[in-house]
């Protein structure tokens, strides 16, 4: 099988669904990181030129934990915004991962950057499909379906569907500290410590089956509605 995650700053995908990517790719199926912004404007310290560099070696080093791909667009931080040249721009990038499943942000997350992610990844799922609307990646075959991952914090959002990340809880803290420049950010800016953060939002999703962690989602509740559950690992 071939998964997307989509995130829109470069450890969104590894706080919501790494656990989630690592029992995917640990079973043999092809994973994509896609990306949409740089990063660009979360330092103290660097200018927006060196932690969008800084920020895009982190993904690529994350992303390699489980071997998989990354996509990354390359939008400015906290300025996404969904016309046709960033839709178009997702469809090209959706068709290149060629997924059977999606992972996106949800509409009501806190963040606009999160929420238009998920918004143009939702809106693309069905054009990707269209061979009329060309790009340098030809049309898929299949819409793919869609799991829209937790809110951060978990704020506002009520899962549908968990999965027991506990044998691979190590490996997505591995992920997550490729992201150290984010570490030392979340620190100034929130006074958050990354990990203890990530371990109380797993350790809660997990308490509801069981599980000493866990990560939670919802299928998208939209026509054609194209898997279920069975689609997890």
């Amino acid at each position: 099988m071939r998964v997307l995650a989509i995130g829109a700053h470069p450890d969104d995908v590894e706080i919501l669904c790494g656990g989630t990517l690592a029992k995917y790719a640990a079973r043999g199926d092809q994973v994509t990181i896609m990306i949409a912004t740089n990063g660009n404007v979360g330092s103290p310290v660097l200018t927006k030129e060196q932690i969008a560099d800084v920020r895009r070696k982190e993904a690529e080093a994350s992303a390699a934990c489980i071997g998989a791909d990354l996509i990354w667009m390359g939008y400015d931080d906290e300025f996404l915004f969904h016309d046709r040249q960033t839709r178009m721009a997702f469809i090209n990038a959706i068709r290149k991962a060629s997924p059977d499943v999606m992972f996106v942000h949800g509409s009501n997350d806190y963040h606009p950057d999160h929420r238009i992610c998920g918004e143009i990844a939702i809106d693309c799922r069905i054009p990707v499909t269209v061979p009329l609307i060309e790009t340098e990646y030809p049309a898929m075959a299949r819409i793919p379906h869609v799991f829209v991952m937790d809110n951060l914090g978990g704020v506002g959002f009520e899962p549908e569907h968990y999965v027991d990340i506990t044998d691979v809880y190590e490996t997505k803290c591995r992920m997550i500290r490729s992201h150290a420049s984010q570490d030392e950010w979340l620190n100034v800016q929130y006074g958050m410590d990354y990990i203890e953060f990530v371990t109380k939002m797993s350790s809660v999703r997990g308490m509801v089956i069981g599980a000493r962690h866990a990560e939670a989602f919802r299928s998208l509740p939209a026509y054609p509605v194209m898997g279920d559950a069975s689609l997890l690992p």
